[in-house]
């Protein structure tokens, strides 16, 4: 699980329309999938060893279809339904490690109940994107993804706060002011998607919105990407299981702004030549 992964030209707009590519959603998601399995084994405690060996199946099952992905130059057949299947079966998997823990009948160790939700939640998007869903104007599929990735942000920062060691104060400090804007954020987002469920033609707020949403998530990456380096270095104290948990929310801070970047200039078009596009 080394190198970087660049999201490239996913989403993809045109004639305000946009839609995801499905193989480049797949190469980064199948990643981010293994390392999830990871991260589930390495906070799993020593006497669940069931639970360990089927996270450490979830490991070679994403890393085998990674490399047939890297292999491929298209989505499509055996291939697809081999990731379809596997991603249902994480999120199975994941649910029901949620489930014993809020029955009280599996000891946590340091996966939260709202890590396994937020991570959850992350594999059932990748389906949907697998599933290749119809192509939108780019006002709803901007504003959907807003509301997805500001509430995964929100919970990233969420968890650093509770890894931290609490003698890192200033990471601390800086760490719960992010917070408060990504909270802040999320629920204005969630105020414009109902908003423009009115179909109004044109929605400029969305646009400011958006540049605001650019700027904070930057701010976030590289907040992130600090303290990756921090951790690469041994200088940071915190009880992180391994720095590429810290590198694995940075992707995804990236994936949140090359999406933001890529569906924004389509808006805008839309918003100006709303003639050419669908009302």
């Amino acid at each position: 699980m080394t190198g970087y992964y660049e999201t490239g030209s996913s989403p993809a707009c045109r004639s305000c329309i946009c839609e995801f590519n499905r193989f480049t959603e797949a190469l980064f998601w199948s990643r981010i999938m293994q390392e999830h399995a990871l991260f589930i084994k390495l906070g799993l405690p020593a006497n669940e060893p069931e639970l360990r060996e089927k996270a450490q199946e979830f490991i070679e099952r994403f890393k085998e279809l990674r490399r047939r992905l890297n292999k491929a130059c298209r989505l499509e057949g055996e291939l697809l339904r081999d990731l379809i299947d596997a991603v249902k079966d994480i999120i199975e998997f994941k649910a029901e490690l949620l489930r014993l823990l809020i029955q009280c009948k599996a000891e946590p160790g340091s996966n939260y109940p709202l890590l396994l939700d937020h991570i959850r939640r992350e594999a059932m998007h990748f389906l949907e994107l697998l599933r290749k869903p119809e192509p939108k104007e780019p006002l709803f599929i901007l504003l959907k993804e807003q509301v997805f990735w500001l509430r995964i942000m929100k919970e990233h920062i969420e968890f650093i706060i509770h890894l931290l060691d609490p003698s890192e104060r200033e990471l601390l400090n800086q760490a719960e002011g992010l917070r408060r804007t990504f909270s802040r954020l999320l629920e204005t987002a969630r105020d414009l998607e109902s908003m423009a469920q009115t179909r109004p033609r044109t929605f400029n707020t969305v646009l400011r919105f958006t540049e605001n949403v650019i700027t904070a998530a930057m701010e976030l990456r590289n907040f992130k990407a600090a303290a990756f380096e921090l951790a690469e270095l041994c200088e940071l104290l915190s009880i992180v299981s391994t720095p590429l948990l810290l590198d694995h929310v940075r992707r995804e801070a990236d994936k949140f702004i090359d999406e933001m970047e890529a569906i924004l200039p389509a808006l805008k078009k839309c918003n100006v030549g709303k003639d050419k596009c669908k009302q």
